[in-house]
């Protein structure tokens, strides 16, 4: 019956959190004609969407305004209509606790809001990044406590969102997406739901194997940027360009992929899915050394930072105290609003601890939260270049012009190389 609708694209379709994953999701499925209920616990967002109006930079909102008055997206905070929906999707953060233990809490609630508009013939398919185990633990059970049966009654499955924001070349149709169901049933109609808005579904073993291999991709990229800081730091004891050894070594064909050092980890993926990956082992006694060891690197960065630029000053006879230091870029990656996790929070928290003036300028970050202090993007001109002792590139997006940045600046610290090409005495790079 399921996979019936899904044929006839009249399945209903609720995906549980309208953020970075699950809005972009609900999209897709309505530009294909399918009918989606947007559900949200904040009411200002539901507010927005309605409105036809984004709150995510990648998301103009002209394509939200076709799909509400096109009744194709209907966003709400009416959990009861769960129980309309024949797949219900759930996309909500999975964030650390301060111990950096997993916190499951978003995960745990929109369970607990499914369970009880649960039916037979629905399909339950959980995306946030999580350890292995979680969907069978968590997801699984409140379906047998409604005396459902796994596979016959209700589909249970994992699929991991790989969003990747400001990307312009991958987005959900062309990522291929994985799927990991309870059983032979549950993968069949996850897989064919899927299809419908994705040209590649890959199918896995189990919902264990799709939550490893999330974890995994994030791992990667994560051990290999701690290698590269680790190498940053050592060709700055080698008085080395770090810059200048991995332009070289990328000009291998084979054997080699490229990363490159920055200013620490950001973002909602890569500086917290290791430590769910690494928590799970602990649980099973075994520890993640080669993991742990990469974090403990990438977590050290914002420190490096801060100390190179304490020396360049010292060099210069001024001191930190009261120094005036502008950071440029604040977001987690370029080209993007979203901050979480940012490197460019601890990098001005440290500055503000060692009694520095700190401003920052990010075209896509009008205001910000640093560990309780309020601050707001100061325009980026000529006066407030000259008027700093050193601008600091924590974020190289396309809109800043390195040339003028270096002009204009007293002096240049560059965690990005997005000084590259452009000579002058007043540049320091990572």
């Amino acid at each position: 019956m399921l996979e019936q609708l899904i044929q006839s694209k009249k399945v209903k379709v609720g995906i549980i959190g309208q953020g970075y994953v699950g809005l972009p999701l609900a999209l897709e499925f309505a530009s294909r004609g399918v009918e989606v209920t947007g559900f949200e616990v904040d009411a200002n967002k539901v507010k927005s969407l309605l409105a036809g109006k984004s709150y995510i930079l990648d998301i103009p909102s002209e394509r939200i305004r076709t799909q509400v008055r096109a009744g194709r997206l209907k966003p709400t905070t009416d959990f009861r209509l769960l129980s309309k929906m024949d797949a219900i999707i759930i996309c909500v953060p999975t964030p650390l606790r301060k111990s950096k233990e997993p916190d499951l809490s978003y995960i745990i609630s929109a369970v607990e809001k499914i369970k009880p508009n649960l039916r037979k013939g629905q399909l339950i398919v959980l995306e946030s990044t999580t350890y292995p185990g979680t969907t069978r633990e968590v997801v699984q059970p409140a379906v047998q406590e409604r005396g459902f049966k796994v596979g016959k009654d209700v589909f249970v499955a994992f699929s991991p969102e790989r969003v990747d924001p400001g990307n312009k070349k991958f987005n959900i149709h062309n990522t291929p997406k994985l799927v990991g169901g309870m059983t032979k049933e549950c993968q069949k109609v996850a897989y064919a739901l899927y299809s419908m808005v994705v040209e590649k579904v890959v199918s896995v073993s189990s919902p264990e194997a799709a939550e490893m291999v999330k974890l995994f991709e994030n791992t990667f990229r994560a051990v290999n940027i701690g290698l590269v800081n680790e190498l940053a730091l050592i060709c700055d004891q080698l008085k080395l360009d770090v810059w200048e050894v991995l332009d070289a070594a990328a000009t291998k064909p084979f054997g080699y992929m490229p990363f490159y050092p920055g200013p620490g980890l950001g973002g909602h993926c890569i500086p917290l899915d290791p430590h769910y990956l690494s928590w799970k082992l602990k649980t099973m006694n075994f520890y993640a050394r080669f993991i742990e060891l990469a974090a403990e690197l990438n977590s050290h960065m914002p420190d490096y930072v801060v100390r190179r630029v304490i020396d360049i000053l010292g060099q210069k006879k001024k001191s930190i105290k009261d120094a005036k230091i502008l950071i440029l870029g604040v977001a987690y990656k370029k080209d993007i609003s979203d901050w979480r996790e940012s490197p460019a929070l601890e990098v001005i928290e440290k500055f503000l601890d060692k009694n520095a003036m700190v401003h920052y300028h990010d075209p896509y970050v009008p205001t910000l939260d640093v560990n309780g202090h309020r601050m707001q993007s100061v325009p980026l001109n000529d006066a407030a270049l000259k008027a700093h002792d050193c601008s600091v590139i924590v974020t190289n997006h396309s809109c800043f012009d390195p040339r003028r940045i270096t002009d204009k600046s007293q002096l240049v610290f560059d965690t990005r190389n997005a000084t590259k090409g452009v000579i002058s005495g007043k540049i320091v790079k990572l």
